[in-house]
């Protein structure tokens, strides 16, 4: 097998559900790595466990304005539920289970005055493949809760002993400085991030809204991603179970130009959770399936 095969296999689990983080992974080999920073999440307070909706609302009512520590404003955001975790499975080239892939949201809280979701994926390679490409990936997004807009995205990446901390935080208008422990990324308005990304397309209304697009930075540069809806209802067996799932197809463009050398699909499961329960992908050294295998 050749090392551009093997780094391929090993980091489609990175992650796996989203078109922009293929793309990313397969080419990284051939990018620099950012620069080295702090992998602190600076800005990311989470609240209280015990604290709900009508808690918050209360609070805010009764404590006086203060522009420097107000908390931001309340909404309803997307229904992600803190806590989710998917379990998945990557399978390249008719080789099983090569990879695992966890992606869960972690949380909701104040991320520099904004109210965002704390969303994070981990990747490991699994055996026979781990003894000649070990990999244990870790990616962090910190996510507008109305938008899932990126406001910062972090990659901590552990593979064949070589290890790289990049914190960036998103500015469309470099008016708003990093601060210490993280760099700037210029990105276009309404750009979101793989893992924001993913949890975006999970809830388009598909019956209303055919195609949606939107700029995605992936860590290290800004494409486009165009999803449209193919199917209202594909049955898919993933070994999680059998679902009735909305098919849809992404493609990815750069400056304009579409990247013809890969393609994807979502099958997110016609259920009240809109669960991503499998992600096809064919790519210029491989064709892959990621399938959920657990659901918490």
């Amino acid at each position: 097998m050749s090392q551009k095969t093997t780094i391929g296999i090993a980091a489609l689990a990175a992650l796996g559900c989203t078109a922009g983080a293929f793309y990313w992974i397969h080419s990284k080999g051939e990018r620099r790595f950012p620069e080295v920073v702090s992998a602190e999440p600076p800005g990311f307070r989470q609240p209280a466990p015990a604290e709900n909706l009508a808690s918050v609302l209360a609070r805010k009512s009764s404590t006086p304005t203060d522009s420097k520590k107000s908390v931001p404003p309340v909404d309803a955001g997307f229904p992600l539920k803190a806590g989710e975790i998917l379990e998945y499975s990557a399978c390249v080239s008719k080789v099983s289970s090569v990879a695992n892939l966890k992606v869960q949201v972690a949380g909701r809280g104040n991320f520099a005055g904004k109210s965002a979701w704390h969303l994070q994926a981990f990747a490991h390679t699994q055996n026979p493949l781990r003894m000649v490409f070990e990999l244990d990936d870790q990616f962090d997004s910190y996510s507008d809760a109305s938008t899932l807009v990126s406001l910062q995205y972090e990659m901590h990446l552990s593979e064949r002993g070589q290890k790289v901390e990049s914190v960036q935080r998103m500015t469309a208008t470099g008016k708003e400085p990093a601060p210490e422990g993280a760099t700037e990324a210029r990105v276009l308005p309404g750009t979101r991030d793989p893992l924001g990304m993913m949890q975006y397309l999970r809830y388009v209304d598909w019956a209303k809204t055919p195609e949606v697009r939107g700029p995605v930075y992936d860590g290290h540069k800004l494409y486009e991603a165009r999803a449209k809806m193919a199917s209202v209802s594909e049955n898919v067996a993933v070994p999680s179970g059998k679902y009735a799932a909305t098919k849809v197809e992404i493609r990815v463009f750069d400056n304009g130009v579409e990247l013809k050398d890969a393609a994807f699909t979502l099958y997110i499961a016609n259920l009240p959770a809109r669960t991503p329960v499998l992600l096809e992908a064919t790519l210029p050294f491989a064709s892959a399936r990621v399938e959920l295998v657990k659901a918490k």
